[in-house]
């Protein structure tokens, strides 16, 4: 794809300074982003589908722009709640987390979210781990109450803490309700180095087997990966506190020079008033989503928001959803559309740019997408689909066969369908207007919309 003219930067929200800046990248050309990955023990829902299209939009526009990206998405494959599922059915940890990583890429695969550069694993950089933990200890951050405890990381002893969620300490420690644990010197610190329990996956370290705590995960993983300072670090809006502050404590504490330049934060996917979470047991996974609806179809209801907007969930929403992805396939229908570049110079084109420019403004986006459509529809014309269709890839969108789309999945009743619009052509050409009527009839009542037109008469599901 042709690269879109940079005829102003692209700016983006950073929850750091709490203002949209610009994204001047630290090596010219050349954006580096790490985005915190899941936490591999059960299967992905929709809320983690709102995360991670949200920064697969980023990528997608940053590259369009003609950057170099590096983007590098985590595993956190040895957890708690890793150890306690895998107990729970009878298999170790490992085998788990593999089983849970192919199920992840599947989906995330079918929702059309690209791969990324790198995917560490968590128990692949356990050396590096300690590595971090060792200077921090070295730097009075890090302390052991006694041998054989967990090493914690002093959070009084680092100035900066707080400065990503824009709390202080005591208001951090009032609203997170934290639990009185002797062995901290200070509740809000936090877990470096766990000691190693019966049973679980452990690794030596200088202050006992054990293995590591979430936060130091990240931190050594990220700088591994991109170095330190890298230009963006993202997740979802529930990682602010504590994780990525926890993040930023560690990786500048240790290193006395900032984690990242830029920090994004996508919006939530709700359901009622409550995020969609596994904790509060209102989560639709995205291999049942699948199940029920069109995978474009969900990752249109997603892009058609601004990334950091919250959502809520509902069947309504998935219908609107539906409508209007079916509105733009609609439009390409029947046209001998050529594969094409964005041509950037074209009017609908620069309005797209601006509304990506802007803090990733799909809505705006997609907005010129239905413009668009609506001068496809009046003229009908293949250079205007070619265009609609290559605007909507940049969107990772409308690159299906349209009918492929409007017909839905493809199923044995198929050539009944088609018999059935054969017999009403022929009643038509006879003026048996009476059958016609009746199986245009009989065909609405299953969910089959019929459009008639000079070509003949196409078909496809409600």
């Amino acid at each position: 794809m042709r690269a879109a003219p940079a005829a102003m930067p692209i700016s983006l929200y950073n929850t750091l300074t709490r203002q949209q800046e610009p994204v001047v990248p630290l090596e010219p050309g050349h954006v580096r982003m790490y985005v915190c990955g899941m936490t591999v023990y059960d299967l992905c829902h929709l809320g983690h589908a709102r995360t991670f299209i949200a920064f697969d939009l980023a990528v997608r526009w940053l590259r369009a722009r003609g950057l170099r990206v590096t983007y590098v998405r985590n595993f956190t494959d040895v957890d708690d709640k890793i150890i306690r599922r895998a107990a729970e059915r009878g298999i170790t940890p490992s085998e788990l987390t593999e089983e849970n990583i192919r199920a992840m890429h599947e989906d995330f695969d079918a929702l059309g979210i690209l791969r990324p550069d790198a995917e560490p694993r968590a128990t692949q950089h356990i050396p590096q781990m300690l590595d971090l933990i060792g200077l921090l200890e070295k730097k009075d951050l890090a302390y052991q109450p006694e041998p054989g405890a967990d090493v914690m990381f002093a959070v009084r002893k680092f100035a900066g803490y707080g400065k990503l969620s824009g709390r202080t300490l005591d208001e951090l420690r009032a609203g997170e309700r934290v639990a009185v644990d002797a062995s901290k010197r200070d509740p809000l610190d936090f877990v470096l180095w766990k000691q190693a329990k019966p049973g679980e996956p452990q690794w030596p370290s200088h202050w006992g087997p054990g293995r590591p705590g979430w936060h130091i995960e990240c931190s050594a993983m990220a700088s591994e990966a991109l170095g330190q300072p890298f230009d963006i670090h993202g997740g979802g809006p529930d990682l602010v506190f504590p994780h990525h502050e926890n993040e930023i404590a560690q990786s500048e504490g240790a290193f006395e020079k900032p984690l990242a330049t830029l920090w994004m934060h996508s919006g939530a996917l709700r359901v009622g008033e409550d995020k969609m979470s596994k904790s509060l047991g209102n989560f639709l996974t995205i291999r049942a989503a699948r199940g029920k609806y069109d995978a474009e179809v969900l990752r249109f209801l997603l892009v058609r928001s601004h990334y950091r907007s919250q959502i809520a969930f509902t069947e309504s929403l998935i219908d609107d959803a539906k409508a209007g992805l079916t509105r733009l396939y609609t439009a390409l229908r029947g046209l001998d559309v050529p594969a094409a570049e964005v041509d950037w110079n074209e009017p609908h084109a620069q309005r797209f740019a601006a509304a990506m420019d802007d803090d990733l403004n799909t809505a705006l986006a997609v907005a010129v997408l239905f413009d668009l459509a609506g001068e496809v529809n009046r003229g009908k014309s293949a250079a205007l689909g070619a265009h609609l269709k290559a605007l909507g890839g940049v969107l990772g969108l409308l690159q299906r066969v349209p009918d492929d789309f409007l017909r839905g999945a493809s199923t044995s009743d198929d050539a009944r369908i088609d018999a059935l619009i054969a017999q009403r052509a022929a009643a038509k050409k006879s003026r048996d207007f009476a059958t016609a009527d009746r199986i245009r009839a009989e065909l609405t009542a299953e969910g089959i919309v019929l459009e008639d037109g000079p070509a003949g008469t196409t078909w496809r599901r409600a």
